[in-house]
């Protein structure tokens, strides 16, 4: 057993507050989430005994004999339990013998290769964990709430927010990842540039994937980083990343860099939005693109804070608007996603077929009511900028709750038409 890990320098991080609400009830609970988002400091404030299978000798004990790693005074950590799989039956079967409620803690920062046996369904209830939110860094208070919000008795919305556009930008190029928070500039840009190694180098060959041009794979990834808040095709990302190359490689040798990368949670596409209360015709069903931390898209694509300030333009993947237009939309929708969860919502996008109507966010109650949102570069919200929030409201009436524009601007308030206008930094759970 070693030691729980200090807590000192600890981000208070919003899903604290849903995995102790669990844990009262619930006697296992897998915390999932790209590496270097907090899993484990999350985790093992809460932990009275810690199996790190990142450890070798750990990992080498506990492989000999996995029954005495959930030995220990509970809660149990099992960190990066996906190096040994089997751990997932050993926990989803102590829950069956009648563990109580905060036995077990898993974290992992990748789906293994070889699945455990059972889902665990029923048994291990599992909890998304992302980078930090601006609240969460601090860049931000929060005197909005998406809680309050899907309430849908549209409060007053009043207020103002100090943060400017190059704010946002340095929280774009900044990172949500909690180990970076400190660093700027040189080491800021080595830390990320070095974590993009570690995946293309030793991470695919850990999920038991080899890869024979790790350039290409770095090529695959920037291309879909430059599609960014789009939902360009994979054919067309496919081609964005070999398009100086005579020969496209086959489908079965980018297939497995996108399930590879879903497998480590780099990737986390927005789903498109399938309404069960309304019927709304010939809506777009493929994924909006995001990566797990716009930070890596930037990273990826060699923009740093001034690049996109002075509104550098990549054509990789073709876009609607500028760069930086996708992603602080990417940042308020990982800012979104974590509000929602918290909210117990889901969150979605909405685009018809041909692309006429498209709405960057719909966070859904578990009623099917929504709260539609839409992202925008500065802070003069217009009639054109809320046209597909008012063709929403006459297509789905009273399931709409409320409808907001998230901006760089600085002021809080509702439109007279009663759309909200929302700085991103006062956008909070």
């Amino acid at each position: 057993m070693t030691s729980p890990r200090p807590a000192h320098g600890y981000h208070q991080r919003i899903v604290d507050e849903e995995l102790d609400e669990l844990m009262a009830s619930l006697a296992a609970i897998a915390l999932e989430g790209a590496k270097g988002v907090g899993k484990t400091a999350t985790a093992g404030r809460r932990a009275r005994t810690i199996r790190s299978f990142d450890e070798p000798t750990q990992l080498t004990l506990a492989g000999a004999d996995a029954r005495r790693a959930l030995d220990g005074e509970p809660p149990v950590l099992l960190d990066e339990w996906q190096r040994l799989p089997e751990i997932w039956d050993r926990v989803r079967r102590a829950v069956d013998d009648g563990a109580p409620g905060g036995s077990f803690l898993l974290t992992g920062s990748a789906v293994p290769t070889d699945l455990p046996v059972h889902s665990g369904a029923g048994r291990i209830t599992t909890v998304r964990m992302r980078p930090m939110t601006l609240v969460e860094r601090g860049d931000g208070t929060a005197t909005v709430s998406i809680r309050r919000l899907l309430k849908g008795d549209r409060p007053p919305l009043t207020g103002s927010s100090s943060m400017d556009l190059e704010g946002y930008v340095s929280a774009i190029v900044g990172s949500g990842f909690p180990g970076f928070s400190q660093l700027t500039g040189r080491a800021l840009r080595t830390q990320l540039d070095g974590y993009i190694g570690r995946v293309t180098e030793r991470d695919f060959a850990e999920m038991g994937h080899r890869v024979r041009s790790p350039q290409m794979l770095r090529r695959w990834m920037t291309a879909y980083a430059a599609a960014t808040a789009t939902c360009a095709s994979f054919e067309t990302i496919r081609d964005a990343a070999t398009s100086d190359l005579g020969e496209k490689p086959a489908r079965t040798t980018t297939q497995p860099y996108r399930d590879v990368l879903e497998r480590l949670y780099l990737l986390d596409p927005v789903p498109a939005w399938l309404p069960t209360r309304n019927r709304i015709a010939r809506l777009a069903l493929p994924p909006k693109h995001h990566l797990a931390d716009p930070a890596l898209a930037a990273t990826l694509l060699g923009v740093d804070a001034a690049a996109l300030l002075y509104g550098t333009s990549i054509d990789i993947v073709p876009r609607d608007g500028p760069l930086l237009g996708g992603l602080f939309e990417s940042l308020v929708t990982l800012c979104v996603r974590v509000y929602a969860q918290a909210a117990e919502a889901r969150v979605a996008h909405m685009r018809t077929k041909a692309g006429e109507r498209e709405i960057d966010l719909i966070v859904e109650r578990g009623d099917g009511r929504v709260l539609a949102i839409e992202s925008k570069l500065g802070g003069n919200v217009t009639d054109g900028d809320v046209r597909h929030l008012r063709w929403l409201a006459g297509q789905i009436g009273p399931d709409l709750l409320d409808a907001i524009v998230v901006t760089t601007g600085p002021d809080v308030y509702r439109r007279p038409d009663g759309i909200g206008v929302v700085p991103a930094a006062s956008l909070g759970p």
